[in-house]
């Protein structure tokens, strides 16, 4: 066992005895970790990575399942004004980044070099395979689709991030290349007129990217970067409107706008089908499935009850823009339950912003699927919004 797991299970053991946790079993929802027993479990474990509270991070002042207190000077004060809540969102994206590793910066930037390598004429629509250049020595495959009318319209019309699931054929499925009709929302979308791009997923299908010598901590944090470069693209796009964009996945699609959505505000508004539930949820606790090389591997860095950020945090960061949900009553990778508590929590967030209604949660009847009714829900949000 190495060091950083020896420590880990000393610290899971003195919680244990403090009556934190029982045996291995994670904290239901219903029942989660009180302010005091919370900063008490994290206290244990910045004492046993060398740290101090004087010397801890804000996040780790911080319950992560309540979004109305921030951190300032050290002390913890509940949010009284949406300037309080931009320190806490603050110091969310900066525990984002402590797992995922730093958001890159101008270091990253440079041209696009947009390479069309294939293009097919679909009727009313362009589909264009193309790669950019998300960073030096770094390009990314996705597809373009057009609609016609955007090439000889007076106007400039609104456009789509739209990423796709776990799928061994990766953005493909999205463009209506992957026989998988539940998936084809990049398709639906450029049939109602807008431009959409889609991007492949690092480390999915014939996108492997060597993320180690690229400077990345988590395939995550590639991702956020490729999508935020893709952002940049559509902006050069001269029949593309600018003035804000959409995103919306499926499972890890869902997750991938929520996350790109948390650090880039030109997304204004979002959609996330079967994309998440709290981490402490998940699996009933058993997070592996978020510590791949291409998730989150440092998130096994801490213990369950102590993470840096919790989707209750990462929701509230998008507020107030626009946010629909589909959490299915039959995911059996996402508990309905749990997406309701965790924006439940994220909903008072948007309450600051006399936004409420507009984080809307749906449950359909079925198994980890993005159904046609929501999506038509999902494509008129995106309209409404957009234009």
């Amino acid at each position: 066992m190495c060091p950083v797991t020896n420590e880990l299970s000393r610290v899971r053991s003195q919680s244990r005895d403090l009556g934190l946790v029982r045996s291995n079993q994670v904290p239901p929802q219903s029942a989660s970790l009180s302010s005091l027993a919370y900063r008490a479990l994290l206290f244990l474990f910045l004492l046993a990575s060398g740290s101090s509270r004087a010397a801890a991070p804000d996040w780790a002042l911080l319950d992560r399942t309540n979004l109305l207190d921030f951190v300032s000077n050290g002390q913890v004060k509940p949010v009284r004004s949406l300037n309080d809540w931009r320190t806490r969102r603050d110091s969310i994206r900066a525990a984002m980044q402590e797992v995922m590793g730093p958001l890159p910066g101008s270091e990253k930037h440079c041209a696009l070099d947009v390479r069309i390598e294939e293009e097919n004429d679909l009727g009313g629509y362009i589909r264009q395979f193309m790669t950019y250049a998300a960073e030096p020595g770094g390009r990314v495959p996705a597809y373009l689709l057009i609609p016609k009318a955007a090439l000889t319209a007076r106007r400039k019309i609104p456009a789509v991030l739209a990423l796709h699931q776990t799928h061994a054929l990766g953005q493909k499925v999205v463009v209506g290349l992957g026989n998988s009709t539940n998936d084809e929302y990049g398709v639906s979308l450029v049939k109602r007129g807008f431009v959409v791009l889609a991007p492949a997923y690092p480390l999915l299908a014939n996108y492997q990217p060597d993320l180690k010598s690229l400077g990345y901590q988590s395939g995550t944090m590639k991702a956020i970067w490729n999508n935020i470069r893709g952002l940049d693209l559509l902006e050069s796009l001269p029949y593309v409107r600018t003035n804000g964009f959409a995103a919306i996945g499926h499972s890890l699609g869902g997750h991938n706008s929520i996350y790109t959505a948390a650090f880039d505000d030109r997304i204004k508004v979002i959609v996330s089908s079967c994309g998440f539930d709290s981490f402490r949820d998940y699996k009933n606790g058993d997070i592996r499935g978020w510590t791949s090389v291409h998730y989150m591997p440092r998130l096994l860095q801490y213990p369950l009850t102590a993470l840096p950020f919790d989707f209750y945090e990462v929701i509230g960061c998008l507020a107030p823009r626009p946010f629909l949900v589909n959490a299915p009553l039959g995911d059996s990778n996402f508990k309905w339950q749990s997406v309701d508590n965790v924006c439940g929590e994220a909903r008072k967030v948007y309450d600051l912003y006399g936004a409420a209604d507009r984080l809307k949660v749906e449950h359909p009847n079925c198994e980890h699927r993005f159904p046609p009714e929501i999506q038509k829900q999902a494509f008129e949000l995106i309209e409404q919004t957009l234009r």
